[in-house]
């Protein structure tokens, strides 16, 4: 029995020591790479704020990135995708190239005006730089899907300030209805050691505040749950209508760098003569208005068509920033009608769109208490879980799989 105890044990802290200096490795590798993406992105943003005329150039923005990843990074275009079709069938590690890409294509796509965000980029690079580690390290398949996984948490948890969400979204995203616990202990280790090396990076994440909570009630409930189907619907819609135009402009277009030349087009126009720069690039001070004051009820929908216009034209980024803006000003807009606290759906709408696009509730309740306070928590939780069950199986992450139905059993062909 001694034996059997000694033997455990020293199995386990094997496993800790082992698990905590790879963490500590990816961490160190996704937090620098995110916090100079976050530098570089606050470059482009103010530069493109002080050149307004570089908004004209975007077509040939998109159409110059649309070559480099058709001449260079075929491999790598799935993006987010990739590493997540990775961790559930291991194949080949993924290609190094896809940090510079995603990286470089993020940075132009934001100087020039593409409504994209960021988080995109932060995963694809905590993930593609901790797969460098197999080749490093020899690691075994099942290692390396925890290793990816790690990346992914540590890149989520750097960009945003959000460690506890950053763990909890490396194991959540990967299918609807399962957590990976055998991956907990080193997601959560690099999510809170890559938040650090940013923060030691010089780091600074927007602080945005519920001006105030109130006391649970009947109505508070009855009310996160209308608006938690509402956010639900617009993640669904979102998520849809992202697919159906990237999916519409491969059918139609077969050279793929005029994809982004057109979509560039035609935010770039409507960008420019509708005088509408509050809804490209990754909307910050907008979202930080939606919690200080009334505005205008259209501003989340037409955040989402900018969005949809430039993903599903081809431009890099990501999506979790524009739908953090869609919910924070649909929540904006319902507060109202709902004769709730505007910060308060501000903030529950920020988490909420998200949780139900991204299919990860737990993620998106923990980011909330992390970014605003653990009394918003109960709001935001029963928010998040309506918007999951309202959004159906599909998402902005195609490769996401279904291993257990929301509310009937899983559909067809999943798995």
């Amino acid at each position: 029995m001694k034996t059997s105890l000694r033997s455990e044990l020293s199995g386990l802290v094997f496993y800790m020591g082992k698990w905590v200096l790879l963490a500590l490795a990816v961490a160190a590798l996704a937090g620098s790479a995110s916090a100079f993406f976050l530098f570089s992105l606050e470059w482009a943003t103010a530069t493109r704020g002080a050149h307004r005329w570089l908004i004209l150039l975007l077509p040939l923005a998109g159409f110059a990135v649309g070559w480099l990843y058709l001449r260079f990074g075929r491999e790598v275009e799935a993006g987010n995708n990739l590493l997540i079709d990775e961790i559930h069938d291991p194949k080949k590690v993924v290609p190094l190239r896809m940090v510079p890409l995603v990286l470089g294509g993020t940075i132009v796509s934001h100087l020039f005006g593409a409504s994209v965000g960021r988080e995109g980029t932060a995963v694809q690079m905590g993930g593609a730089l901790a797969d460098q580690l197999t080749h490093v390290l020899k690691l075994k398949h099942e290692d390396r899907r925890i290793i990816l996984m790690a990346g992914i948490s540590a890149g989520f948890a750097s960009v945003f300030g959000t460690p506890l969400a950053g763990a909890i979204f490396g194991l959540e995203v990967l299918a609807i209805g399962r957590l990976r616990y055998d991956a907990i202990m080193p997601c959560l280790i690099a999510a809170i050691a890559a938040d650090q090396i940013g923060l030691w990076w010089g780091v600074h994440h927007t602080h945005y505040v519920i001006a105030s909570v109130p006391a649970l009630s009947v109505w508070g409930i009855a009310g996160m749950v209308i608006a938690g189907a509402v956010f639900g619907l617009t993640g669904r819609g979102f998520a849809a209508a992202t697919h159906a135009l990237g999916g519409w402009m491969k059918r139609r277009i077969i050279y793929a760098p005029l994809r982004p030349l057109l979509g560039g087009c035609v935010v770039a126009a409507a960008a420019w003569w509708l005088v509408a720069d509050r809804y490209i690039g990754l909307g910050i001070p907008v979202i930080v208005e939606a919690f200080q004051q009334p505005l205008a009820p259209y501003d989340f929908a037409a955040k989402m068509a900018f969005t949809v216009a430039s993903l599903g034209s081809g431009f890099k980024g990501g999506e979790v920033t524009p739908l953090f803006y869609i919910g924070a000003t649909l929540g904006n807009a319902l507060a109202p009608l709902l004769h709730m606290p505007f910060s308060l759906l501000a903030g529950v709408g920020f988490v909420a769109v998200f949780a139900g696009a991204a299919n990860t509730p737990i993620a998106s309740t923990l980011m909330a208490m992390e970014l605003f306070g653990a009394e918003a928590g109960l709001y935001a939780a029963i928010a998040c879980v309506v918007s999951y069950l309202f959004s159906g199986h599909n998402g902005i992450y195609r490769a996401q799989r279904t291993s257990a139905g929301k509310h009937q059993p899983a559909p067809s062909g999943t798995e």
